[in-house]
């Protein structure tokens, strides 16, 4: 089978820098599902992206669909013939359907019964011929920001301004929004021209000479290797963080890393200050010295060659400068603010219309932390820790904070240190935002935990009781990636608190204050939906299975530490010898304690055989142990020491006996037994029985 080559590129007016990794990926991988479903071979796969296109080159594409010869099968002969062996409406319509007739019908028996059998041949297309299907694959394209441009119809990332789509040497013929294909592709904007590409494997050579590299591994690279050259040259050290990294790689097509200076004086602001006003806004990489403090200098990559570098450097200067300078006269306007004087101000600050003022949020926060603080034991810090409550969001007033929201909580660790409030206090103003994203670490300190967890509840909880619920990809308030924040810090703090309490905490502050305005029990429903969610991807990302998951979330989360360890329990426990014995006993309990209508007191003289007293004592004893550890691989090796007693009560006893006390006195004890078992899974729930 012959093969050729194929290329696909997509021009386009300048995207964000945020879309064009996944746009990339996205069209890499629907060509290539593509080609997959039409059954046509293809070899090694490149994909291509700078801020102007996106594509993709495709070696050894078939030229045509492999022939398909193929055996389909039909009703059964004595659907297919009538008495006489005249052809049925049924036989008729599966030949008609394969493409064939009656004659082409062959019997085979599968079975002991003949079924009607045609042998089908289906002719390859040529692949030239498919591939203007390549339009629909491109105006499929999804991103997160659409835009329509003149009088075009089609929503895209950006305006498209020219199409490259070639099959060996041939252009594939197709348009979109007026661009029709050809071999035509452009250089760098300043520095290239445009230029024609004969063969598709000449695309990456042809846009190199015109300034524009295409492969974004390469250009990634490249950036590095210049940055590593600059560190080397000057003794310097320079952290690539790598979300900036991916960002500037995808601002330029001819990358050029350069440097440049700031005044030494500039280096008295906080260090969050400097180095948040070159990555946020610049797009600059921080310069540090060896031992890892903040130098006056910056690294940046132009989208150019090196010709005039020292024009490009001073021109950088001066907008850092100016940045600067700002960052400045906001750091020392700010120091001269009181807190008192910015905690008054939040009082005019809403937070959301239905959920009031910034002040009142503070309010509701500094209540929870106060039981949290109880609930966790946390003793002479919990002043401490209302005191953070109190002024967590002062910092949200400052010059500073409106400039560069990302400093808040930064700047409310520093500006309070400078009024002379405790290090322990001003810590936990930074870390209560913590876990800022997913690899983000939990608050270290307990003031900071704890002031973390009441800020994220109260959020949370408000949200839903006026109803605002993340539904689908919506989820405008982050309430999900604050939950996981709440469960993260739960988890590796080790609270014994239940989840539950801490929602119904948040509930009862919610009503004081009138902002409840749906049915308690349906937001209470919502939040624990919620949050078992969060639970539920947390297990997951460890490795816990599916259905072990599910039986440890039927009920209540309680105590997240506690719950992550019994799954864990339970994916090491479940490919024991003795595991589905002991996991089949303990389910026969609980399913049979379901039909438990009133549980009451056990009444030991109501026991007809020895096996019910020997159960009866056996629970009794394994409660009590279980009461008294906090380690989940005994409550579990407890519980399922039941396992024999389980086994010879139900072999000698009829639970649902016709007298009315026997029968509820039995299923009392089968209740009692259940909801200690429950209270460690829904182990019913466990599939590999």
């Amino acid at each position: 089978m012959s093969k050729q080559d194929l290329l696909v590129e997509i021009g386009l007016e300048e995207m964000p820098a945020r879309f064009v990794t996944a746009s990339m990926e996205q069209l890499s991988d629907k060509v290539q599902k593509w080609l997959t479903k039409k059954a046509i071979p293809f070899g090694e796969v490149s994909i291509f992206s700078t801020p102007r296109r996106l594509a993709f080159y495709i070696q050894d594409v078939a030229t045509a669909q492999a022939d398909i010869e193929e055996e389909a099968k039909g009703p059964a002969k004595k659907i297919a013939q009538d008495a006489e062996g005249n052809w049925s409406k049924a036989a008729i319509g599966f030949t008609k359907g394969q493409g064939m007739t009656v004659e082409d019908i062959y019997f085979k028996e599968i079975n002991g019964v003949e079924y009607v059998h045609v042998n089908k041949f289906i002719k390859g297309q040529p692949t030239l011929q498919l591939l203007t299907e390549l339009k629909e694959i491109i105006i499929s394209l999804s991103f997160p920001k659409n835009m329509r441009w003149a009088n075009q119809d089609l929503r895209f990332v950006r305006p498209i301004k020219w199409l490259v789509a070639l099959f060996g040497g041939e252009v594939i013929p197709f348009e979109i929004a007026g661009v029709e294909t050809g071999r035509l592709t452009k250089g760098h904007r300043f520095l290239g021209e445009a230029v024609e590409v004969i063969t598709p494997d000449q695309y990456e050579e042809a846009l190199e000479q015109q300034f524009v590299m295409a492969d974004p591994k390469k250009r990634k690279q490249l950036i590095l290797d210049q940055i590593h050259k600059i560190e080397e040259e000057n003794g310097w050290q320079i952290p690539v963080d790598e979300e900036l990294l991916e960002e500037v790689n995808n601002l330029v097509e001819y990358p050029t890393a350069l440097f440049g200076n700031f005044e030494a004086e500039f280096l008295e602001l906080p260090s969050e200050v400097l180095i948040t006003s070159m990555k946020e806004h610049q797009r600059y990489f921080p310069v540090k010295s060896k031992d890892g403090k903040l130098l006056p200098h910056f690294v940046t990559v132009r989208n150019g060659n090196a010709e005039h570098l020292d024009n490009v450097s001073k021109g950088n200067e001066k907008v850092l400068r100016a940045r600067l300078s700002d960052a400045d006269f906001f750091y020392r306007e700010d120091k001269k603010k009181e807190i008192a004087t910015a905690l008054e101000k939040l009082k005019s600050i809403v937070y959301h219309e239905e959920i009031g003022t910034l002040a009142e949020k503070t309010v509701r926060v500094q209540k929870l932390t106060g039981i949290l603080a109880d609930q966790v034991e946390l003793g002479e810090q919990k002043e401490l820790a209302l005191r953070a409550a109190e002024i967590a969001k002062f910092d949200l007033v400052s010059h500073m904070v409106y400039e560069f929201p990302e400093l808040q909580g930064y700047m409310g660790e520093k500006y309070a240190l400078l009024k002379g409030e405790p290090k322990e206090v001003a810590a936990a103003i930074n870390e209560h935002y913590m876990p800022r994203h997913a690899e983000d670490s939990v608050p270290p300190s307990p003031i900071g935990a704890v002031l973390s967890v009441a800020e994220k509840i109260d959020t949370i909880v408000s949200f839903f009781a006026i109803g605002v619920i993340p539904t689908g990809s919506q989820d405008p308030y982050a309430l999900r990636r604050q939950a996981s924040g709440v469960v993260q810090i739960l988890l590796e703090k080790k609270w014994s608190i239940s989840l539950e309490k801490l929602l119904t905490y948040a509930l009862d502050e919610m009503e004081a204050h009138s902002l409840v305005k749906r049915d308690i029990s349906e937001i209470s429903a919502d939040l624990l939906q919620f949050f078992k969610a969060r639970v539920k991807h947390l297990l997951t990302e460890k490795g816990i299975r599916y259905d072990l998951i599910d039986a440890l979330l039927t009920n209540e989360i309680g105590n997240v530490s506690a719950l992550v360890e019994r799954a864990f329990v339970l994916e090491k426990e479940k490919d024991g010898s003795e595991f589905k014995k002991n996991i089949e006993a303990l389910s026969r309990v609980i399913n049979i304690a379901s039909k438990c209508e009133q549980k009451q007191t056990i009444d030991p003289s109501l026991f007809e055989n020895k096996e019910e007293t020997v159960l009866y004592e056996k629970y009794q004893e394994v409660a009590s142990k279980y009461s008294e550890t906090n380690d989940e691989e005994i409550r579990f090796q407890l519980l399922v020491s039941l396992q024999p007693e389980i086994e010879q009560y139900f072999e000698h006893t009829m639970v649902m006996a016709e007298q009315d006390s026997i029968r509820e006195n039995r299923l009392s004890l089968m209740k009692e037994i259940s909801e200690l078992a429950e209270s460690f899974a829904s182990v019913n729930k466990i599939l590999s029985l």
